[in-house]
């Protein structure tokens, strides 16, 4: 892809946005280690739920969601969507008792639960198995969506990508503290979802365009719901999905539920994780309880209930609003 001058600009503004709060609040960091692990315990509710939003959105998100509704149609995103469960029972039973608990990360909490070696035990294991192993997995992960993004806009190699990503996030990451991280986070928020709106918004006003609809987005969108609401996604094993006519035999695109009639698809993107996988899985951001992002940004709140107003306002944002601009898009 061939990049304008003002795309650089762009670019650049967005590095620089990103290094400023680390500069600024470098020496606030510095302080204690009350201050770069938890903010000093002062952290608003906004701020904390905007950190927990823009923490979940990583480059890879945006590409599943999308993969999910082309392959499945917006049902799909059952799969995710049943973590909203144990996103409410965090909400109203855990963000009050995680401020309350007074521990500076979610690692020191088995401390204060158990005692003698086996809490040092469940703790050290805990570190290595989350911090290690299945933290580089995710890592590697948003890399890689990251290494084909960079490589379809910059054209640069992955290696190039991953040095260039991660002496970057390591510098801001270990100068800025939490602080930082929070602060950048909004910035990122609103950057991340501005480009996901204009996606959406943009690819509607080509269907309007190519489909002779009319003009603008809303044009679009009227022909989208036409055209995709009589149809259904067939699948057949060893073949790529393909849309016909809905009669019943497959699944609708536009429903937001499965068809129950395709009793295997019904079972892996809506019953199991609806049934099992919400409180037996543990992923960053919808740990059953909290735990990890979350609740790293609930201990750093200033009270108790700016700990279950950021929880709220992240379950709101990540359940509700921020998938739509996605879906359109797929």
């Amino acid at each position: 892809m061939k990049l304008l001058p003002l795309d650089w600009l762009i670019v650049l503004a967005s590095l620089l946005v990103c290094f400023i709060p680390a500069l600024f609040f470098g020496k606030r960091a510095g302080r204690n280690t009350a201050e770069f692990f938890a903010s000093g315990r002062s952290v608003p509710w906004w701020l904390a739920g905007l950190s927990m939003v823009a923490t979940t959105f990583s480059s890879d998100t945006p590409n599943w969601v999308t993969q999910q509704v082309r392959q499945y149609g917006v049902a799909g995103n059952w799969q995710w969507w049943a973590f909203v469960l144990t996103g409410v029972s965090t909400v109203f039973f855990f963000a009050r008792l995680w401020r309350r608990s007074g521990v500076m990360t979610d690692l020191e909490f088995y401390e204060l639960r158990y005692s003698g070696r086996a809490a040092s035990i469940v703790r050290g294991f805990r570190a290595v198995y989350l911090g290690l192993f299945f933290n580089c997995f995710i890592m590697g992960m948003v890399t890689l969506a990251g290494c084909k993004i960079a490589n379809i806009l910059f054209g640069l190699p992955p290696w190039q990508t991953i040095l260039i990503c991660g002496v970057l996030n390591v510098v801001f990451a270990a100068h800025s503290g939490l602080w930082g991280v929070l602060v950048i986070d909004m910035v990122q928020f609103f950057i991340k979802m501005t480009a996901v709106v204009a996606a959406a918004y943009f690819g509607l006003v080509e269907v309007a365009r190519h489909t002779g609809a009319g003009d603008g987005a809303l044009a679009g969108l009227r022909k989208l719901v036409d055209v995709l609401g009589g149809q259904q996604i067939n699948f057949q094993a060893g073949a790529q999905p393909v849309l016909s006519a809905i009669d019943g035999r497959g699944q609708p695109v536009l429903d937001i539920l499965p068809n129950f009639a395709m009793s295997e698809l019904a079972l892996m993107i809506f019953l199991v994780p609806i049934a099992i996988g919400w409180w037996a899985n543990w992923y960053p951001g919808a740990e059953p309880g909290g735990g990890s992002y979350i609740a790293q940004r609930m201990l750093a709140s200033k009270s108790e209930k700016d700990s279950l107003g950021g929880t709220l306002f992240f379950n709101v944002a990540h359940y509700v609003l921020r998938p739509w601009p996605w879906i359109l898009t797929a």
